[in-house]
């Protein structure tokens, strides 16, 4: 059987998926991303000498709570009782901020877009407070690492040709 969209019903209209005959099971979700930036501005960041205040705890709350709003944000994703949202940094080299989202529910649906949400935003917070000294950021390879729980299984993505299923 051929994978189809599910939030597309047979005539190509969008829909909400109906989670309601699924069995609530605990559901995590791992997603990372980064920030490309000139060394200098990752000295700033590492010194917390950025103008505007401390750039990572400032990311990482900006991140839990983009995981909280996502059913707000994404048209179609359900909102969820999150039960752990955390967000974590680690300095790639001198020139890159790598930033990694692990969300937890005990709940009918996964939490992808809830850690890609949270990863996005984060990246996006960095961004922002440092505009002002390196407008050449980039924001790259926001993707998701892991999954488990609910129907479909575990993913793994250093693992995607032999993804379980169950």
């Amino acid at each position: 059987m051929e994978p189809r969209l599910t939030h597309l019903d047979e005539h190509g209209a969008a829909r909400m998926v109906d989670t309601s005959t699924k069995a609530e099971t605990l559901r995590e979700a791992r997603a990372s991303g980064r920030v490309r930036m000139a060394p200098q501005t990752l000295r700033l960041i590492r010194d917390q000498a950025v103008a505007k205040g401390n750039v990572l705890e400032t990311a990482r709350l900006a991140g839990i709570m983009a995981a909280k709003k996502t059913g707000e944000l994404i048209p179609l994703c359900h909102p969820l009782p999150i039960t752990s949202a955390a967000v974590d940094f680690a300095f790639e080299g001198d020139d890159v901020v790598r930033i990694e989202a692990v969300v937890r529910v005990v709940g009918r649906t996964g939490v992808e877009m809830e850690a890609l949400t949270a990863v996005a935003v984060a990246a996006l917070t960095i961004y922002d407070m440092c505009k002002a000294v390196d407008r050449g950021m980039v924001v790259e390879a926001i993707r998701l690492e892991e999954k488990s729980g609910g129907r479909s299984g575990t993913y793994r993505r250093d693992q995607e040709s032999s993804a379980t299923a169950g």
